[in-house]
């Protein structure tokens, strides 16, 4: 309490007791009173003011304390806790303003964790959120939408304009139509964003409220859409590929068939039209069997039966089924397994069909007068087997090659098809040496050859089929 607050108080108890002081004074100088007791009265009255002055300045004083721990309270966020007796002065007023501080603080926290609430959802959302005013300047953005834009993680960028965080100009349109329109519409687009690897983003932009100065008015939702893209991409490239498949061997069918129905005279030609039928139609049947191979290994409805198997009969296996076509087309086939190679875990059938699918292609693209050759070996680190089909043909170009996986890929197209395949084979193979928890390597030069590695753990998921990689035990 300030010292110039106490001197008025002073004076005001002085000039209280002053009119009764000079009618004292009168009434002793006229003989009625004697001086002593006129003294006496005055100290007495100054005495009397001087402690009601005390204790009113006391009283003061205490309030005042109440009052600065409330503001020390509130000002550390905390409830105040020290109530006033309302009997006494300013008693009721003072408990009001310690309820409304309290009610005040209970509010702020309840606020901030809001916000530390709304912190966490913006922090775990997959999507992007940017917020702006109504002038198109950065509020807020997310960890996503940072990760989209290429933003540093810790970097502040409260008060830039959207234009900073991202140049792409579609962006700003959508937020320009989205200020301009009136109400709660929402906006949407959606926009690729270049860099090494285009990625698509399909964009909202909301209305927050009706934006003051510095406030929030839109929110932009920030989808990223880029795998959505390749798939859709990637099921039109297969829709278009199976149809051209089909169509071709059923174009042949179909032809040949419409010539017999009209009547055919010669002998050998009818029999040449009824071959390539039947030679079409057995294309036609493959290419239905591989896809729906291909289909139910994606699905996961082909489970791994897996047992414990010997590198070298499994070779010998193959070789005996692919023999007689080998010897046609002059093509010797050998077998590079040495007898100490431990067994390996897999599924009999699903092995058996990855290594014809691979020494059938080694023997198709073979020269005649080559040598295919079928090998199995300990893989670097001694923890699995590689199955190894290397050819001496005429190799591929190494820009083709992370491609040939792919579904109806091919390097040579109408060779490819000249010799019977479906563009389906090595698909099928990835995918049985995934379920295997194996790997497939791929290695060729043009004009040295190809050389196919399928490198499989020794020991893997034996005696748990095996669904999209996954034993169906932990399923």
């Amino acid at each position: 309490m300030g010292k110039t607050f106490i001197r008025r108080l002073a004076a005001i108890v002085l000039l209280s007791i002053l009119p009764a002081a000079l009618v004292l004074t009168v009434v002793a100088a006229r003989g009625a009173l004697s001086f002593w007791w006129l003294a006496l009265a005055l100290g007495l009255g100054l005495v009397g003011g001087a402690l009601m002055c005390a204790l009113v300045v006391r009283l003061l004083l205490e309030r005042a304390q109440v009052l600065e721990q409330g503001a020390r309270d509130l000002e550390a966020k905390r409830p105040p806790m020290r109530l006033i007796h309302s009997e006494r002065l300013m008693g009721g007023a003072e408990n009001h303003l310690l309820a409304a501080g309290d009610q005040l603080v209970r509010e702020v926290l309840a606020l901030a964790e809001q916000r530390n609430e709304l912190s966490a959802i913006l922090r775990g959302m997959s999507e992007g959120v940017v917020v702006t005013d109504s002038h198109g300047q950065v509020l807020l953005t997310n960890g996503a939408a940072r990760e989209l834009f290429g933003l540093a993680p810790e970097a502040d960028y409260r008060g830039r304009s959207l234009v900073e965080i991202c140049r792409e100009p579609a962006l700003q349109q959508l937020l320009q139509r989205s200020i301009a329109q009136p109400g709660a519409v929402v906006a949407n687009a959606e926009v690729a964003l270049p860099g090494g690897a285009i990625r698509h983003l399909r964009v909202t932009a909301g209305v927050v409220g009706e934006a003051g100065a510095g406030r929030a008015a839109r929110v932009l939702l920030l989808y990223d859409i880029t795998q959505l893209k390749a798939y859709e991409n990637l099921r039109s490239d297969f829709i278009a590929n199976l149809t051209h498949e089909i169509r071709t061997p059923l174009s042949a069918i179909c032809g040949y068939a419409e010539t017999l129905l009209l009547g055919v005279d010669n002998a050998d030609a009818r029999q040449r039209f009824l071959a390539i039928i039947e030679r079409q139609a057995h294309r036609l049947a493959r290419l239905v069997d591989d896809l729906v191979s291909l289909s139910d290994l994606e699905r996961g409805l082909t489970p791994l039966r897996c047992e414990a198997l010997q590198p070298r009969r499994l070779l010998e296996e193959v070789i005996e089924l692919i023999q007689e076509q080998a010897e046609r087309q002059g093509v010797r086939l050998a077998i590079d397994c040495p007898p100490q190679l431990p067994e390996l875990k897999g599924d009999h059938d699903r092995l058996h069909q990855v290594l014809i699918n691979l020494l059938d292609n080694a023997v198709k693209y073979s020269a005649s007068g080559g040598v295919v050759t079928l090998a199995a070996r300990m893989a670097p680190g001694g923890d699995g087997v590689e199955l190894v089909v290397a050819d001496r043909g005429e190799g591929i170009p190494a820009q083709y090659i992370p491609r040939l996986t792919e579904r109806f890929y091919r390097v040579d197209q109408a060779r490819s098809r000249e010799l019977g395949g479906t563009g389906l084979g090595l698909a099928i193979v990835k995918h049985i040496v995934q379920l295997h928890h194996g790997e497939l390597l791929i290695e060729s030069r043009v004009r040295e050859g190809t050389t196919v590695t399928v490198r499989l753990p020794l020991e893997g998921a034996a005696g748990a089929p095996i669904v999209n990689g996954i034993p169906r035990a932990a399923l």
